[in-house]
């Protein structure tokens, strides 16, 4: 497995530089810059590629509905040259209510437009002449503007033809889709005992369509990391956080994590978390959530039983373990989990 970690929107995005630095020194793989409604993750990828020499670069994730296709395939395309090979472009629908109240964008066909942003991205690298026929009409045909556009390349001469495009996904249409044309899924909340149960019909469906030349499809996934005799709490951290996902990041009718607890086993407590969140009951709704969820999505304990938890993810058939550092020594722990895989 390659190591990877994450830069979050909300940070401090300077100090998360250094900190990229410090842990690509200590064998960090892959840094993910995540992108929701603050600063733009684009211009973050292309200051770390400036800061680092080593480590990828992706977008965790661009979502679908904020950028044409043309203008993600650029950016990828600028970003892997100016880091010499290293970007990785990361892709995701989001969800309603950051793409129409925040983009002012229709939250509609995320499978056709997943599927058709794939293949633009991968014909601009390869500079053919831009066309397409579905839910983008590209060029513009006459009656939807001038009439005057026409097929246009990329300008530029990529770096890579092939730039890996990664996919967040969690529902089983979505994660199939993933596995058929992506290079890499990213899932979240991820419990490596249940991974085949719940995405493994999705994942071998993609599959059976899958072109060869993609090669095996890489997975993301991991959690909050701390190495130690004495550590455990520090897994409480994570209850805010999974209580905002399963109950508040999303409509009551329409949250993809709530499903996702849902699928795991743990519809009685999701339904009681969502219940006390959407009223403002917020550290109620933290205190339920299962404790088991908390262990099972993080890698937090003595340095046995992290090594158990490496062993479980990749037998789940992760690729990159992604991980946040939150002990006392992160570089310590980062450089001490490198030696394990």
């Amino acid at each position: 497995m390659r190591l990877g970690s994450a830069v979050h929107y909300s940070g401090n995005v300077l100090e998360a530089a250094e900190r990229v630095r410090d842990w690509e020194r200590v064998g960090l793989d892959v840094v993910w810059v995540a992108e929701a409604y603050g600063y733009d993750a684009p211009t973050m990828m292309g200051f770390l590629a400036a800061r680092t020499e080593r480590v990828h670069i992706g977008s965790a994730i661009l979502p679908l509905y904020s950028r044409t296709p043309a203008l993600l395939a650029q950016t990828a395309a600028g970003l892997d040259h100016i880091s010499g090979g290293r970007a990785i472009l990361g892709l995701g629908a989001s969800g309603p209510q950051v793409i129409e109240g925040w983009h002012a964008v229709p939250y509609d066909k995320p499978l056709a437009r997943t599927r058709e942003i794939i293949d633009i991205c991968r014909r601009v690298w390869r500079r053919e002449p831009l066309t397409n026929d579905g839910v983008y009409q590209i060029p513009l045909p006459e009656g939807m503007g001038t009439g005057l556009g026409k097929p246009l390349k990329l300008i530029n001469h990529p770096t890579r033809a092939d730039i890996p495009i990664f996919v967040a996904a969690l529902g089983e249409k979505n994660v199939a889709l993933a596995a058929e044309v992506a290079n890499g899924w990213i899932p979240t909340m991820f419990i490596p005992e249940k991974a085949g149960e719940v995405w493994g019909g999705a994942l071998a469906k993609g599959a059976e369509s899958r072109a060869p030349e993609l090669g095996p499809l890489e997975v993301v996934a991991g959690g909050a990391l701390a190495i130690g005799e004495d550590v455990t709490e520090l897994r409480e951290r994570a209850r805010p956080n999974l209580a905002l996902y399963i109950g508040g990041m999303g409509a009551r009718d329409r949250n993809f994590y709530f499903n996702l607890a849902c699928r795991y086993g743990f519809e009685a407590e999701a339904s009681r978390i969502q219940d006390l969140y959407l009223s403002g009951s917020k550290a109620e709704a933290a205190a339920l959530v299962p404790d088991e969820m908390l262990e099972r999505t993080s890698l937090i304990g003595p340095a046995g039983y992290v090594k158990e938890r490496v062993a479980a993810y990749r037998e789940a058939g992760v690729t990159i373990l992604n991980v946040n550092p939150i002990g006392t020594d992160p570089t310590g722990d980062l450089e001490q989990l490198r030696g394990w895989l």
